[in-house]
């Protein structure tokens, strides 16, 4: 005898250029509401994975490390902050969530969600105007300001606010990262702006690696055999390249203590990202816009649960800020270097900027803002089924 489906309430939301399905901590079923494998198995059958095929054809996913994602909400148990926000990556092919840490694009869309779904005390929210949700990031314990419009007491989606890797406009959603490097950790894991890191496939690279927005391992494109201008089909259907590139990763996780040993990577597939920059170029954006290289400061591809990412993850964009802002890492030397508090990147659909507040204390890089602007929406709300066992 099968058992039905449950039904769980859910809401679909785009934030930023990411998907995922939203969930607020109560409505969950009661052994889901605590961190652990019943949590993992509704969210893996919510998405639909892990799927052989790589389609996610029987659940909320769509098949990209974009759009393959999760998010629970509460109520913040933290002192001035009004909501908890956890995100779980979910991988595609295996029976795996990684809670490892945050993303910055799905972030500009928790603050609408938890303001319609009363977590946040209506007495802080205007008639019109911005309301500002103050979020507890809950998988690296960082603190988040969401600008949410408000008009007529309801959240402001629509507007003329364009984004590389949005097709639609919408109303801007500004974030601020506040502390922004990642967990407890330093902002340079190694102490050093640049390293060397020994990679197989590569022998010996130059490597700033960060723990901002999302631990990072920055490269040159150049020392890879790229770029910085290539769109996706160049290095997605190249499974070569992707080895190579998952290596860089594995072999960065252990130089920034994240993990024992390389075998330790397949367990964190998140973290840390691995992403390669150059001096501008103009290059033919995935929407066939001409990106020129006089109205960039740089060019950044990153890589995002072992593919190229369409655009740039809202928590990488903070780490190329936050770096771009400390003289002398690979981002800000290939940006042209100096005290750049601001800058201009390419990606494979366009451009965006992002911008960071660094300062040396104690001889010890500290950056106590970063900030970007998004865009967020409603989807669909209403109960996902899910097939138990």
């Amino acid at each position: 005898m099968f058992k039905p489906q449950i039904k769980v309430p859910a809401t679909y939301m785009r934030g930023g250029t990411s998907k995922g399905v939203f969930f607020n901590l109560t409505d969950l079923p009661e052994a889901a509401q605590v961190a652990g494998s019943a949590r993992d198995e509704l969210l893996l059958r919510v998405i639909g994975s892990p799927d052989p095929y790589g389609k996610q054809t029987d659940g909320m996913g769509g098949a990209t490390s974009s759009t393959s994602k999760t998010v629970i909400l509460s109520k913040s148990e933290q002192p001035d902050h009004d909501v908890d926000y956890l995100f779980g990556q979910v991988a595609i092919d295996k029976p795996f969530v990684d809670w490892s840490g945050n993303c910055g694009n799905l972030t500009s869309a928790v603050g609408a969600f938890a303001i319609s779904n009363g977590l946040v005390d209506g007495a802080s929210i205007p008639k019109n105007g911005i309301a500002i949700v103050r979020v507890w990031q809950a998988n690296i314990k960082k603190s988040i300001l969401v600008h949410v419009p408000i008009t007529d007491g309801e959240v402001q989606e629509t507007g003329d606010f364009e984004l590389d890797g949005v097709t639609f406009p919408a109303a801007e959603v500004k974030l601020e990262f506040m502390d922004p490097a990642d967990g407890d950790g330093a902002l340079f894991p190694t102490g050093n702006l640049v390293d060397e890191l020994e990679v197989p496939e590569f022998g010996v690279l130059k490597a700033t690696m960060i723990n901002a927005g999302i631990p990072t391992v920055f490269v040159n494109a150049q020392d890879i055999g790229y770029t910085g201008t290539e769109l996706q089909d160049a290095i997605n259907n190249d499974d070569a390249a992707l080895k190579k590139l998952e290596s860089i990763r594995a072999h960065a996780a252990v130089k920034m203590r994240l993990i024992n040993n390389i075998n330790e990577a397949v367990g964190r597939q998140h973290t840390p990202k691995v992403a390669f920059v150059n001096k501008p170029i103009s290059y033919t954006a995935s929407s066939a816009k001409e990106i020129s290289a006089s109205n960039i400061d740089l060019v950044v591809r990153a890589m995002s649960m072992g593919k190229l990412h369409h655009a740039m993850m809202g928590t990488a964009a903070v780490a190329i800020g936050t770096a771009a802002a400390i003289d002398g890492t690979l981002v800000n030397l290939a940006a042209g270097g100096g005290a750049l508090s601001e800058v201009t990147f390419g990606h494979p659909s366009g451009t965006l900027k992002v911008g960071a507040q660094a300062k040396l204390v104690n001889n010890k890089w500290q950056v106590t803002k970063a900030s970007m602007s998004r865009s967020a929406r409603i989807i669909m709300q209403g109960v996902v089924h899910v097939p138990i066992k």
